[in-house]
């Protein structure tokens, strides 16, 4: 996968976030959830059901690595 954007809009605040680097580790202002390790992989941490947390905004590419 080729990420170009990490990003995702938490639907409790309404805040969007985005991780630009590795270890660029980000809440939200009302920290229901987060993004981690910028273009490397998408990942998510959150309060409840990823569904009912944040709205995916990442843009990427799927392909063979």
């Amino acid at each position: 996968m080729k990420i170009y954007v990490n990003k995702i809009r938490c639907k409790h605040c309404g805040d969007i976030i985005e991780s630009k680097h590795v270890y660029d580790f980000k809440y939200c202002s009302c920290q229901s959830c987060a993004v981690d390790n910028g273009l490397e992989y998408l990942r998510r941490m959150y309060k409840g059901k990823p569904e009912e947390c944040y709205e995916e905004l990442s843009e990427y590419e799927e392909g063979e690595d």
